[in-house]
């Protein structure tokens, strides 16, 4: 990218946008999303309302602009390491209130406009947890991902929930680190009760090997494993061998 030249217009652009979304940020923070204007804004960063609209067009696009500004919490590497980043990210919002991030949260609640705003910046932030989850439906794992890092900081901060408001966010992060680790590194669930594998077709579907135990017939819990016979079969062959021989059966012999 190139450095625009110092006192080049290209350069006055940018420091102007700059001075712009600044102030639009503290305005929004101060406001919310439905009760700032452009006016406010313009007022704030000591340009004309026009010169706004030129720059961004809109209020929504203005909003945009200041999220996509914000920097994003940094999550890579392999999904252990990935795990911790989200989980400290977590802890530092849990510690103290985000003010601009509520506020911006809050507006994305209750306002569609400012939701659809937000919604490129979660799509890079769900990306990058992507990225660090090893399985074929890593897309909805880093949703659900995303969904709980920010049902619990809406729950804490804004709901003001009496537990989650006033617990110690060390041992919410205690409590929370199986669950997000588990989305994160996808870990085999096979019990002992069922022989399970993956799928030949390497489509991950986990596949059960017959029926339990519990739900075997005698003869099908006592079958050799080399027994191919169907179920069927081998309970007919075990009847059979109990019944006394028919006085009008005929044998063939070959």
């Amino acid at each position: 990218m190139t450095t625009p030249r110092p006192g080049s217009r290209a350069e006055q652009r940018r420091r102007t946008e700059a001075r712009i979304l600044g102030a639009a940020a503290r305005v929004f923070v101060a406001d919310g999303y439905e009760r700032t204007t452009i006016r406010a804004v313009a007022s704030a960063a000591g340009v004309d309302a026009g010169l706004v609209m030129h720059y961004f067009g809109s209020k929504q696009e203005l909003f945009r602009r200041v999220i996509d500004a914000a920097p994003l919490p940094v999550v890579s590497g392999a999904p252990e390491q990935a795990t911790e980043q989200i989980l400290t990210a977590l802890a530092d919002r849990l510690a103290s209130e985000p003010v601009a991030s509520l506020t911006i949260l809050r507006s994305m609640l209750t306002n569609p406009e400012a939701a659809s705003a937000a919604s490129a910046a979660t799509a890079r932030y769900q990306a990058q947890i992507i990225q660090a989850i090893p399985s074929d439906d890593a897309g909805l794992r880093a949703a659900i991902t995303s969904a709980i890092i920010l049902g619990i900081t809406v729950s804490r901060h804004l709901i003001k929930s009496d537990e989650l408001a006033s617990a110690d966010p060390a041992q919410v992060i205690r409590l929370l680190r199986p669950c997000v680790l588990s989305l994160m590194a996808c870990p085999d669930h096979s019990g002992p009760a069922l022989a399970r594998q993956r799928s030949p077709d390497g489509s991950g579907q986990l596949a059960n090997d017959g029926p339990g135990l519990l739900s075997r017939s005698p003869a099908q819990a006592t079958r050799a494993p080399g027994d191919r016979r169907r179920p069927h079969a081998a309970s007919q062959a075990t009847s059979e061998s109990l019944l006394p021989n028919r006085p009008y059966g005929r044998s063939v012999t070959h």
